[in-house]
């Protein structure tokens, strides 16, 4: 089974956080950018530049149909679903074979077509988007214009099992980490064909007697005291000792009655009454 990664809910000031630490986590990415071009599995659709060291005549650029594609003096090459690195050997080789001495072969991609996936839910360009080597879950969120206002505390990725059997897996990752801490083990690899889910947020309701009544983004481990923090505090009318939290379920609602440390659900309303004095 997959594993799950768990991150604290993100609030509406961490959606907004998220651009500086995209910047900061791509260029330590970027670092490595060699690296991961060399590891990209090349397939159908790629445009890619040949070229050999010192043998410009043998330069060619060429997309791949087929899992193949020609080469001056070997021919047809497949090379669908081959490393980088791998292709590059590969050629490497054909040439060695009795025309070339210790040929040195370098493939470049122009152009990424083989492999996609698809963003949708809370960011601010949701669609299908095409995978430049290996990328990360962070790397799309980028590209998909960054977390909508109304952004929720999880990404749920939606993968095919890559086995005999099968079937589907789910990977959900909370966004508190990657959004607002900039830790790079919550960035996780995405792949070909995932299919990637940004929910959108609960809210809680604060009504009664408190400064700024409404509604308000739910974080995870919330509770009243919360709730009525957000609100911005209670009037000097305010009866705490009294607060209810109305809470539907099943289609009725349920009067609960709670203290400052009372956990909310999203949904939840939250009501301080006014004082008898």
């Amino acid at each position: 089974m997959q594993a799950i990664l768990f991150v604290e809910r993100v609030s509406a000031s961490g959606a907004r956080a998220i651009a500086p630490l995209v910047i900061a986590l791509l260029l330590v990415a970027a670092s490595a950018g060699h690296g991961l071009a060399q590891e990209y599995a090349l397939g159908n659709d790629d445009l890619i530049l040949v070229t050999v060291y010192q043998n410009k005549d043998l330069t060619t650029l060429t997309r791949i149909s087929d899992n193949k594609i020609q080469m001056p003096l070997i021919g047809d090459v497949t090379i669908g679903g081959l490393t980088v690195r791998e292709a590059e050997g590969k050629i490497a080789g054909l040439y060695a074979g009795g025309f070339l001495i210790n040929p040195n072969v370098s493939i470049f991609i122009k152009e990424y077509h083989s492999k996609k996936i698809t963003i949708l839910g809370e960011v601010k360009k949701p669609g299908l988007y095409e995978l430049t080597g290996d990328a990360t879950l962070l790397e799309i969120i980028s590209k998909a214009g960054g977390l909508t206002e109304k952004a929720g505390d999880e990404a749920v990725i939606k993968r095919a099992k890559d086995d005999e059997d099968g079937g589907t897996s789910y990977i959900r990752v909370r966004l508190k980490e990657l959004t607002q801490n900039g830790n790079l083990k919550a960035n996780i690899p995405v792949q070909d064909k995932d299919s990637i889910f940004i929910t959108k947020a609960g809210y809680i309701y604060v009504t009664g007697q408190v400064k700024k009544p409404g509604a308000y983004k739910y974080e995870e481990g919330a509770t009243v005291m919360k709730a009525i923090a957000l609100a911005e505090g209670l009037t000097d009318k305010a009866a705490p000792g009294r607060t209810e939290i109305i809470r539907k379920k099943g289609g009725r609602e349920d009067s609960i009655r709670a203290t400052m440390n009372t956990p909310v659900r999203p949904e939840d309303l939250v009501s301080v009454p006014e004082s008898f004095f």
